[in-house]
């Protein structure tokens, strides 16, 4: 089976959506399909998989956009493939996978981050957004094209998204939920990472170390966290906040959080890490994965902690919170601007016993999770599309 897989850009360090996807790209080669990514970055072709470039040089970002969804479209219009399958809107797609959620909900949630007050001036600002005209667009062409494409949810949430935003039902979206690679690490190099880690940041076994990765501080909720911690410390009646510690980790600029920090008295107690290629060794060396995020589709982090064993606090824009049920695999909370709430769920996992429930059962819940999985039940849809195609008349 011959599948294009359509995406503007490839490159790791962007983000979750790409590296997950280009780990769906290796379990899909294993399981006997060829893969062409047709694609604007500029990357080489591997052993496992052919990189199709799509030149659409543009100083602006929406019309690069607008160009590679229409060169992309036509250049596997021209070809043989078996199954179209976009990332990026392609009026070409037999499947369209909405890694980042839809356009209106990847709105909605950004508008979310301002104060209510000044909601108003960004939601303008949105409307007259060339790029999200260009990019909602597309989407919305797509999904009102017939006949339509199928369309992957990799979360309940995703799925509620394209029901609310495009009125699409079951007939046409499949839930396949998100996955990533299982931790194969040993215990025994678990531990040394563990060991290391603490000794690099100076942090003792006993330390409760939280831990926080993200690209986008903001919109994953670094300063929530960190109003959290101020809150906790100041209504600290078991005493247990002095050995409390909070490790951000990622490529963001840390430095109105260091700020932050310092004006709240937390200084000596979090740490900014920076980017790191060693992210296994941190869910290693960590107790919780504090995840207050205003929007993930399906955290990829949120996943991974869970199978590396961290028990999670996330909240409910989150879809990866639907394997988390409350005080088993970690704490949901409604919203991330309940610093509240987020501080009790913080301080409920300081007590060691709960922690390590949560640790098992978190580890448990994530089995089921891979990435292996979530690319045979779609190379399974891409079977039954083949099959209809084939049975229809003409």
């Amino acid at each position: 089976m011959h599948v294009a897989l359509v995406m503007e850009r490839i490159e790791t360090w962007r983000g979750g959506a790409e590296t997950s996807t280009l780990q769906f790209v290796h379990h899909l080669v294993a399981l006997g399909c060829r893969v062409s990514i047709v694609t604007a970055s500029y990357a080489p072709s591997t052993p496992l998989y052919t990189i199709v470039p799509i030149r659409a040089n543009r100083w602006l970002r929406a019309v690069r956009t607008w160009l590679f969804a229409h060169r992309a479209a036509a250049y596997v219009r021209q070809q043989d493939f078996d199954i179209v399958h976009s990332i990026t809107p392609c009026m070409a797609a037999d499947v369209y996978q909405p890694r980042g959620g839809t356009v209106p909900e990847t709105l909605a949630r950004n508008l979310a981050l301002r104060p209510r007050g000044r909601r108003g001036l960004k939601l303008l600002g949105q409307k007259s957004s060339l790029k999200y005209r260009v990019v909602g667009g597309l989407e919305r062409r797509l999904l009102t094209r017939r006949p339509s494409p199928m369309v992957i949810a990799i979360s309940r949430y995703v799925r509620e998204q394209l029901a609310r935003d495009y009125g699409l039902d079951s007939a046409s979206v499949r839930l396949i939920f998100n996955g990533v690679d299982p931790d194969p690490v040993a215990p025994a190099q678990r531990r040394e990472d563990r060991w290391r880690i603490r000794r690099q940041y100076h942090l003792a076994d006993e330390d409760v170390l939280l831990l926080f990765v993200a690209n986008n501080f903001k919109l994953k909720g670094a300063g929530r966290l960190l109003e959290s911690l101020a809150k906790l410390r100041k209504n600290d009646e078991a005493g247990r906040f002095g050995r409390v510690r909070a490790l951000l980790a990622g490529r963001d600029d840390p430095a109105g959080y260091i700020a932050q920090a310092q004006r709240m008295g937390l200084a000596d107690q979090v740490i900014f890490a920076g980017p790191t290629q060693r992210i296994n060794a941190f869910y290693h060396a960590a107790d919780v994965l504090v995840h207050p995020t205003y929007y993930d589709p399906c955290s990829r982090v949120v996943l991974e902690a869970m199978s590396a064993g961290l028990p999670v606090i996330t909240t409910r824009y989150n879809g990866a919170a639907e394997l988390i049920r409350e005080g088993q695999e970690g704490y949901v909370i409604d919203s991330p601007d309940d610093t509240d709430a987020l501080a009790d769920r913080i301080g409920r996992l300081t007590d060691p016993a709960q922690r390590q429930a949560c640790a098992a059962r978190a580890a448990k819940a994530a089995e089921n999770c891979t990435m292996r999985r979530h690319a045979e039940q779609v190379v399974a849809l891409y079977e039954e599309i083949i099959r209809s195609r084939a049975s229809r008349p003409g």
